[in-house]
């Protein structure tokens, strides 16, 4: 199946809302794209038949088979394939599609709460740094700013990264995150810190509350694994592990930020961990790579990681539509 231009330029929708049928539907509406149909179509697959949680059953492993290039490891140490040149103009236009290029502004002027993912030293940087450019900016927040993480361990890279501007020390992905705080909102010491040492990372958790000059106040959150015999706390366990930590009522919108290559499968657990159980609107933005604060370096988003992140998209998406179909 052939794309042309205009298909590839119009932007995708996510899913949205806290309603099962009409996340459902939404959820039918972006894995059944145009952009989606052409990338399996160029990897030489067919269309699944059925229904869509058949489609999703049959995407997964789909691009499990043609799309995994991390093999259960973290997503630096993913190998990197070599494609042809028409190969890469189509991911990237299609990830284009998808949303997973550009930055787009939040689509509100506030928000009850303002949540920052983890990740990379480098990105836990520039998260927390664009959720203060944002704050400065006049966005309005009533609720708490949170910052949620895990123990994952730091590479050599990571620490070295964290020390060049100016946060030495640290070992694990919230002791990043809680640097960047410090760094970004001007703070220096925790009002309160709370937490539980369960002697392994996996089990433990963690949290820290920091009383910028202004409001709101901002919340540094370590998460336990709901696998922890398997694997380190992921996105969607800090998010319901905050979710627990904090009083969410229908109706509270949330902002989600991230970078834009992972906003299609965060948005997607945001909306499974928050929105659907507690009635919260989600809005998912990727920080603008332009606004250099702090001056990190930028990752090379190639091909493999587009294709990397479509299928985290679409197994995002499959745990989603299960949730929801199962009331």
């Amino acid at each position: 199946m052939r794309i042309g231009a205009e298909a590839l330029r119009a932007a995708v929708a996510l899913p949205a809302g806290a309603d099962a049928e009409a996340v459902a539907a939404g959820v039918g509406a972006w894995v059944g794209s145009a952009p989606l149909r052409a990338l399996v179509d160029h990897f030489g697959g067919d269309w699944p038949g059925g229904d869509v949680a058949a489609v999703l059953a049959d995407l997964d492993d789909f691009s499990a088979r043609h799309w995994d290039f991390r093999g259960g490891r973290e997503r630096p140490d993913a190998r990197e394939p070599g494609f042809d040149p028409a190969t890469v103009e189509l991911v990237r236009g299609v990830a284009a599609a998808l949303g997973m290029v550009r930055p787009a502004p939040p689509a509100r002027s506030g928000y009850a709460h303002l949540v920052v993912l983890g990740g990379l030293a480098h990105a836990c940087l520039r998260r927390v740094a664009y959720a203060a450019h944002l704050l400065r900016g006049g966005l309005g927040v009533t609720g708490e700013v949170a910052v949620l993480g895990s123990f994952r361990p730091l590479s050599e890279v990571e620490r070295r990264t964290l020390a060049e501007v100016g946060a030495p020390g640290c070992e694990t992905e919230v002791d990043a995150l809680d640097a960047a705080v410090r760094l970004a909102f001007g703070v220096t010491a925790a009002a309160r810190e709370d937490g539980v040492d369960a002697g392994h990372p996996h089990r433990s958790w963690s949290s820290r509350g920091y009383l910028p000059a202004g409001p709101p106040p901002v919340r540094v959150l370590a998460a336990p694994s709901s696998d922890p015999q398997r694997r380190r706390a992921h996105t969607a366990d800090t998010q319901r592990f905050w979710a627990g930590h904090v009083r969410l009522a229908p109706g509270d919108t949330v902002l989600v930020v991230t970078a834009p290559i992972y906003v299609p499968f965060q948005h997607c657990d945001a909306l499974r961990t928050l929105a659907v159980p507690y009635g919260c609107g989600i809005n998912t933005v990727g920080v603008d790579p332009a606004l250099e604060t702090p001056r990190v370096p930028e990752p090379t988003l190639t091909t493999g990681r587009y294709l990397q992140e479509i299928r985290s998209a679409i197994r995002s998406m499959r745990a989603l539509h299960a949730t929801v179909a199962a009331g």
